[in-house]
């Protein structure tokens, strides 16, 4: 038997009610779609079994009246091969018999049959049975409906979630590979290895010192636009804003066989995008400022942390405290990194453009640290 390589339209709610009725008897077929069309049902009909597979896919039918003894393919096989397939197998069928025993009964249910209907056919009955299926089907249509309609909203709703760490084009392969319950975001705490950045504003303080609040929260507003383009740009992941600090990491939650490379010109483009900001703050508000970056790469621990009523998704370890201080320590406009992130970035850097700060022993640390600075250039 072959298999009809077409597949049905989509099944959507419509003026007539759709009935197919497979039957090799022409008589038994046309009363059938006699009794259906008075009813005001859509009514076709179908020689033989493959014939009525050929239809259903073609036709996509609301209902099927299939004859069980039929020469070829049986009603019995017909009903199997319609509900084993996913496309078709919310089409209801009722198979339509003489035969009355209880074998035939079950051999009809384990093909899938919604109903039987037992010949002669009484014109009640099959009318009766039709309305009934009819308004099952469209109860089931409208379920999936919504179902799908609430799909469709959660997802989006996801997708709003984690673009407050991501860029846009991780969120939507977030969704392609994690489906619609988020569980990238949701599994164990693992190691992996990470390049971590922080950003600071130089000068924080005396702002706050010297402006209006309302001043103050759109200046942070407009610094931390800035600076979250620009870890969207290069599909970083943003953990952690805290007051005039950003947190993002790389090679999280995908890999990224470049990470370094996007943490440093990352760091760039925040240094070198926030500066006519701040000149305009300064002529406005009289405060120098500008941006302050600390990069360091290593393994680090990924996970949910906090209580059961908040919780932030974070990256733990030596390569982000690592970072933080470094950001501590660079003035504005400059990007301080170690050893292991200037070994990966070193190409992308001028010869004058970098400049070696030895090993460092930062606060609460034990051991020294290779620094390695980075002026970013600032074009007027």
């Amino acid at each position: 038997m072959s298999k009809v390589a077409a597949r049905p339209r989509a099944m959507g709610l419509s003026s007539g009610f759709r009935v197919l009725i497979v039957d090799d008897d022409p008589d038994m077929s046309e009363f059938l779609a006699h009794m259906l069309r008075a009813e005001g049902m859509d009514a076709t009909t179908a020689t033989d079994g493959e014939e009525g597979i050929a239809k259903v896919y073609a036709e996509a039918p609301d209902l099927v009246l299939l004859d069980v003894m039929m020469p070829g393919v049986t009603g019995f096989e017909v009903c199997s091969r319609l509900k084993s397939d996913e496309a078709t197998a919310m089409v209801p069928i009722v198979l339509v018999t003489a035969l009355d025993d209880s074998a035939s009964r079950v051999r009809g249910i384990e093909a899938g049959a919604d109903d039987f209907l037992s010949k002669p056919v009484r014109r009640e009955e099959l009318i009766a049975r039709v309305k009934t299926l009819r308004r099952l089907h469209e109860t089931r249509r409208e379920l999936e409906r919504r179902r799908l309609a609430a799909e469709v909203e959660n997802r989006e709703a996801i997708r709003r979630a984690f673009s407050r760490y991501v860029s846009p084009r991780l969120a939507d392969r977030i969704l392609e590979d994690a489906g619609s319950d988020g569980e990238l975001f949701s599994r164990r705490a693992q190691r992996l290895n990470v390049v971590a950045l922080f950003a600071d504003l130089r000068g924080f303080t005396r702002i706050t010192e010297r402006t209006e609040v309302v001043d103050v929260v759109a200046m942070l507003n407009e610094y931390f636009s800035i600076l979250t383009e620009a870890a969207y740009h290069h599909d970083a992941t943003i953990f952690n804003m805290a007051g005039d600090s950003l947190l993002v990491g790389f090679n999280v939650p995908f890999p990224q066989e470049d990470a370094a490379e996007r943490a440093y010109l990352t760091a760039q483009e925040m240094v070198s995008r926030f500066a006519p900001v701040a000149t305009r703050w300064e002529q406005r508000y009289g405060v120098a400022t500008g941006v302050g970056v600390g990069i360091c790469m290593g393994d680090a621990i990924l996970a949910n942390v906090g209580s059961p009523h908040y919780t932030s998704y974070t990256i733990i370890g030596n390569p982000v405290n690592t970072a933080a201080r470094l950001m501590q320590t660079a003035p504005a406009n400059e990007v301080l990194m170690c050893g292991s992130v200037y070994e990966k970035v070193h190409h992308l850097l001028p010869a004058n453009g970098v400049e070696p700060r030895g090993e460092v022993t930062l606060r609460g640390k034990e051991e020294p640290i290779a620094i390695f600075a980075a002026r970013v250039a600032i074009v007027d």
